[in-house]
């Protein structure tokens, strides 16, 4: 690895520079905070990551904005976007505690923010979150709306996570599948011919949503028990699938759609309160975590070949019950995105310090392969450090 250039005028070299990666998924449980040192074509080095959980108030208000647009909504979600910001800028502090830096040895923040809403077929896409603010309160130099130009583009605006995918998995046999389940699942196929630095992507990415991750069985576990999780899958682990209601769920139309695809949180909000209806909470969860690998195993249909090997990140990783209906549906090799050396909790923390050097580069954040763009496209905004009064 070489030392590579550091500090605020990273952006303008070619070499590695720090910076940090924060997310705020889908699941709406916390802050996800990674620090690593990249070109935005590799991997230089790895800092140390951190997770920031929401308590529980937060992440009530949190949730109760998912749904609304920037049209109707506006109004409604600015004092949770301060805080949401607050929050996030306390997360760098702590990271930067953590890695005994400094802000100004940092170039840049990527900076997600928390989707509300997400529908690329009327080319709408809403992530919150004060990008000005957040540079301010650092005083490190912040990109966010990483998803709108690609939308604007005529593509899904996710996943934006594969081009790091492809980053990390350089060395590894392919085709690779990754598979990410957070509260929505996507996976990543990276073909045998796929270059570190993403080359030209084509036939050699390709990425989708392939529906629920843990959404559904976060929810339904909260409704039924109080809980935020089924932890190590201990509610599913007591249940039985229901094969009635599992069939109903299989219906959803979002899988009969060829890739590209993506989905809102809320995607299968309805149809699965329908077809669970009457179920006692065990087999509500069982049935859920058969329906998220189903549709993993779904998306195998659309692989220009079969991958060698499944690797999985995101939280569902930690729910042993999942990860054995995975191994039994997708009937290879699956294993935790660990066992390969990744941290498959901070890894879309680190994605999108990596998107963010990307971006203060004018490197593509989206593919054909990845979001259906007719090209690659860059993406990002770009929030300066103000200057001192």
């Amino acid at each position: 690895m070489d030392s590579g250039d550091s500090g605020r005028n990273g952006g303008a070299e070619t070499g590695a520079i720090w910076a940090i990666g924060l997310m705020s998924g889908t699941s709406c449980d916390g802050i996800d905070a990674a620090l690593i040192r990249t070109d935005g074509r590799s991997i230089a080095e790895f800092g140390p990551a951190l997770t920031v959980p929401y308590d529980s108030t937060f992440r009530g208000r949190l949730k109760s904005c998912l749904g609304l647009t920037a049209r109707n909504g506006g109004g409604r979600v600015d004092a949770v976007e301060r805080e949401l910001t607050e929050r996030h800028a306390a997360a760098v502090s702590q990271l930067l505690h953590k890695a005994g830096r400094k802000a100004g040895e940092l170039a840049v923040v990527g900076f997600h923010g928390q989707t509300l809403h997400h529908a690329p077929v009327h080319k709408e896409t809403w992530q919150i979150g004060d990008g000005a603010l957040l540079a301010r309160l650092t005083g490190i130099a912040v990109v966010n709306d990483f998803r709108s130009a690609d939308v604007a583009a005529g593509g899904q605006g996710a996943p934006l996570v594969p081009i790091y995918h492809a980053a990390l998995a350089a060395a590894l046999p392919k085709p690779l599948a990754v598979l990410n389940i957070g509260g929505v699942a996507n996976v990543t196929w990276i073909g045998p011919s796929m270059t570190s630095d993403g080359g030209e992507a084509g036939a050699n990415l390709l990425a989708f949503d392939t529906g629920p991750g843990n959404a559904l069985i976060d929810d339904w576990v909260l409704q039924h028990t109080g809980h935020h999780a089924d932890l190590d899958g201990a509610l599913a682990r007591q249940g039985q699938v229901d094969a009635a209601a599992l069939a109903k769920l299989q219906t959803e139309p979002f899988f009969a759609v060829t890739p590209p695809k993506s989905l809102d949180r809320q995607h299968f909000k309805v149809v699965a309160a329908a077809a669970l209806a009457g179920l006692i909470p065990a087999d509500g969860a069982a049935t859920l975590a058969a329906f998220t690998a189903w549709a993993v195993g779904e998306a195998r249909r659309h692989f220009p070949a079969p991958a060698l090997e499944w690797l999985v990140c995101g939280g569902g990783r930690h729910n042993p019950v999942l990860m054995q209906a995975l191994r039994a549906t997708l009937q290879c090799p699956v294993r935790s995105a660990n066992e390969a050396g990744w941290d498959g909790d901070a890894l879309e923390a680190q994605a999108f310090a990596f998107l963010a050097v990307r971006a203060l580069r004018g490197l593509p954040l989206s593919f054909p392969g990845t979001t259906g763009v007719p090209r690659p496209i860059p993406g990002g905004r770009r929030h300066p450090v103000p200057a001192a009064v």
